[in-house]
């Protein structure tokens, strides 16, 4: 332990863009590491990508073919024996709270890599993840690390306004994935929780470029205002349904979806402002569920927002889409929503909800006619409720 708190102490005092150096050097030191790298996922979580000075050199890794996707797929460290050295490669998740964000590898000496040293490893990559999330308000270097290719501007500003691509609770885990990755325009998600409820919000602004994300942007940021506020759905859809008014005068507007859960009980309530569908897996169903529909946010002058009564439970999924996937259609016409999505969501089952989202836009590609011409938002709920005390 005494070597773990050493390494951790390194970690907090470090520089935000030398974080890689720090671990680096303390794992050399205090667990005899022959060599350390950082990868990043990147934002459409297909490759992983070595942190490195700009311009990067080196060649990213897919994510679903290599033993580093596999441990970034699996959420748990994998061993690879080195090919000299007589060591062993271990990749660690860096992981916080639920959201996936790289590998850290660890090469070591064979005979070190016990049952103990490992879990601490496993840690000490889990709090490198937490370094990271704070870093990256005083530098671009792991951001940066994230890209495969370049942005556009819509979707730089589209992603600094998510909350994250996943989060998990006892109560619950959330994934949630937005494509094209490197040209999203309009669609967003986003999360908040408190000890004793969860709010989501899916959102589907008009348009495309940089008009589609300044008018997400204002959504996102107005309903943000209003939870804050500490008011309920109806009421938060209802104030940015003015702010969006005032400043478009009805020209242009945002399709959302607004869920609030009461983590103790499962008991929800839902306003229905728009496009995002609900489709929910139960008891190996899977059926799309349908509220009342209201007006989209910033439509009309003073539009009223009535929330409806929903419940999850235990052992529950539940699946929000955009236009772009329950619309797209295949070589035949049909509608995605039609019978393929269903078929999407009874075959990503078994997949934890951090993987659902990227696995559904996959089979989402295959299925298209056509090159996408919208965005495609796919968030992944599953629900498993608070034990009785």
């Amino acid at each position: 332990m005494t070597n773990f708190l050493a390494v951790e102490r390194a970690l907090r005092t470090a520089a935000p863009h030398d974080l890689l150096h720090a671990v680096r050097s303390a794992l050399i030191e205090h667990y005899a590491a022959i060599e350390v790298d950082l990868l990043m996922a990147d934002y459409s979580l297909s490759v992983l990508q070595q942190v490195t000075a700009l311009p990067h050199t080196a060649e990213p890794l897919p994510v679903q073919s290599t033993p580093e996707g596999r441990a970034f797929g699996s959420q748990q460290p994998f061993g690879q024996y080195a090919a000299e050295d007589n060591a062993m490669d271990l990749h660690l998740p860096v992981t916080v709270r639920g959201d996936r964000l790289g590998i850290l590898t660890v090469r070591m000496p064979e005979q070190l890599c016990t049952e103990e040293t490992i879990g601490e490893l496993r840690d000490l990559a889990e709090l490198l993840g937490h370094e990271i999330i704070v870093a990256e308000r005083d530098t671009d270097l792991y951001l940066q690390a994230r890209r495969a290719t370049r942005l556009t501007l819509a979707a730089e500003m589209q992603w600094q306004l998510l909350p994250g691509r996943a989060c998990a609770r006892p109560e619950y885990a959330i994934g949630a994935q937005l494509e094209p990755a490197y040209d999203i325009h309009g669609d967003n998600f986003d999360w908040s929780t408190t000890a004793e409820t969860l709010t989501m919000t899916v959102t589907n602004g008009m348009g495309d470029g940089i008009q589609a994300s300044l008018l997400t942007n204002l959504a996102v940021n107005a309903l943000r205002n209003a939870r804050r506020a500490g008011i309920d759905i109806a009421d938060q859809a209802a104030l940015a349904d003015q702010a969006i008014y005032w400043q478009h005068r009805g020209r242009e507007y945002v399709s959302t979806l607004l869920l609030s859960f009461e983590l103790a009980t499962g008991r929800g309530k839902v306003v229905d402002a728009g496009s995002p569908q609900l489709w929910r897996y139960r008891d190996r169903s899977v059926e799309r569920v349908q509220f009342e529909a209201q007006f989209p946010l910033g439509m009309f002058e003073e539009s009223v927002y009535v929330a409806q009564d929903f419940d999850a439970l235990p052992g529950d999924r539940l699946i929000f889409v955009s236009d772009g996937v329950y619309g797209a259609s295949g070589n035949g016409g049909e509608p995605y929503s039609e019978r393929a999505l269903a078929r999407a969501i009874h075959a990503t089952s078994l997949l934890p909800a951090a993987a659902v989202p990227r696995a559904i836009l996959r089979e989402l590609a295959a299925y298209r006619d056509t090159a996408a011409e919208d965005d495609a938002l796919v968030t992944c709920l599953d629900w498993f409720g608070r034990p009785a005390a």
